[in-house]
């Protein structure tokens, strides 16, 4: 009974309506989840290997469907409406507490440790919070709790596994059968997480509001690529030192090659997007959801942690006044810089592909080129191997404006012409305040 008279005092949920944009709330939640991001950057970043590299992705991998379930949820009721941001913080403080365990998630297995055991409740915490809210919502349909149901299974045994690689590899007395044993564990929630996504069809699930997908998708892309800005600047040795010639070069390409990387998504490939998911219906709209924003992203957000990896570790040697310009590249700075953005335009390429049916030959041809290139940059000086990824960023960036002028003028006047309805619209309904109103003058 206290639980409901809350509930009525802070209001009820309200459902999405089909033109529900983004609202601040959802945005707050969302820092969290970027900070997670960071997180992970820089625990890989302390000792970047293979196993350290594999660890990251997947941590980020069973972040990511956290956050793809927390978007589900939000495309049936408002997130910052009602009681539902007071049930909402509870998940963000299970989503912090997951964030600040993950650096110890794959620590020595010789030596228990709580970190694992946090990660695993507090995994199980926010997705129970995601769960009970859309049981509530979904009441009015029971054949949407039935299905609800029917893919629950996958949070218990994704929650068990992650307990089992927190508390079985301490008990093995061989270090390196302790490691395998963890890792498989790990491997074994992604396979699940995501397989359940792929085997579930469409029938059962709504996306009302194609605007409010695209633009919650769109929005976590822009933070996580400025966080990989904020990721060089930490961890690149250039904040909280003087400001050297060699360290602004650097900052610059890399505002330069990120704002590039934006540009190639954003400026056609993104808004392109958004009429096609609007202009899909039913279970096409589903799964054009799934597969392009819930994991052709994914794909996205990996490169983007991998290339400020790299931008981290060249900007470092730039910035180091010890360290000769002439001195070629040393470590995984170079393979990681230039196979993150290989990363992150392969990702944008399925992306493209499967929400407008189209592949450029000039993302093909700067994935070539940029592959091709790894070895060269690896011989050059960390300056120049990060001058020449902006060159060949900045490179598709004019290509396809040249290319694609025609194309692209007639989307932005179609973009620029629903928006100046949209408001044309919403200046009407807003016009109504002023019915009535006084003059301001007199007559």
């Amino acid at each position: 009974m206290g639980g409901k008279r809350w509930a009525e005092r802070l209001g009820p949920a309200v459902a999405v309506a089909p033109g529900t944009r983004v609202d601040r709330f959802e945005i707050f939640f969302d820092l969290v989840f970027v900070f997670s991001f960071f997180i992970i950057t820089r625990a890989t970043a302390m000792n970047i290997t293979g196993d350290s590299l594999l660890h990251g992705l997947l941590v980020l991998a069973v972040l990511w469907w956290c956050w793809v379930v927390h978007t589900v949820v939000a495309t049936r009721v408002r997130l910052g409406v009602g009681f539902v941001p007071a049930l909402m913080v509870v998940g963000m403080a299970a989503l912090f507490c997951f964030s600040l365990s993950l650096p110890q998630a794959f620590g020595d297995p010789a030596h228990w440790a709580v970190g694992p055991i946090v990660v695993a409740v507090s995994y199980l915490v926010l997705r129970c919070v995601h769960l009970l809210l859309y049981w509530h919502v979904a009441q009015e349909r029971p054949g949407e709790r039935r299905l609800l149901l029917k893919y629950s299974p996958e949070l218990a045994t994704s929650t068990l596994l992650l307990l089992s690689a927190a508390l079985i590899p301490p008990q093995i007395d061989d270090l390196r059968l302790a490691d395998l044993v963890r890792d498989g564990l790990w491997i074994a929630v992604v396979l699940l997480q995501y397989s359940a996504g792929l085997v579930s069809t469409a029938w059962g699930w709504v996306l009302t509001s194609a605007e409010h997908w695209t633009e919650r998708y769109d929005l976590i892309l822009i933070i996580a690529l400025g966080e990989s800005i904020i990721s060089v600047g930490v961890g690149g040795g250039l904040l909280g030192e003087p400001v050297s010639w060699r360290g602004v070069t650097a900052a610059v390409l890399g505002i330069f090659f990120t704002a590039a990387l934006w540009w190639t998504h954003f400026d056609v490939i993104a808004p392109a997007a958004r009429i096609a998911q609007h202009a899909a219906q039913g279970r096409a709209r589903v799964a054009m959801a799934r597969d392009a924003y819930a994991y052709c992203q994914l794909v996205m957000i990996a490169g983007i942690i991998l290339f400020a990896l790299g931008a981290e570790e060249i900007v470092r040697q730039v910035a180091d006044d010890e360290v000769s310009l002439a001195e070629p590249t040393h470590g995984p700075g170079a393979p990681l810089l230039f196979g993150g953005v290989i990363c992150y335009l392969f990702g944008g390429m399925l992306f493209q592909l499967r929400t407008l049916h189209t592949l450029s030959w000039t993302r093909v041809g700067t994935v070539l080129v940029l592959a091709v290139a790894i070895p060269v940059a690896t011989h050059l000086p960390a300056l120049a191997a990060l001058g020449l990824l902006t060159a060949i960023c900045i490179g598709l960036v004019v290509t396809e404006v040249v290319v694609m002028a025609d194309a692209r003028r007639a989307l932005h006047e179609a973009v620029f012409e629903e928006k100046t309805t949209y408001e044309k619209h919403e200046a009407g309904w807003r016009a109504r305040w002023h019915d009535g109103a006084p003059d301001e003058e007199p007559r």
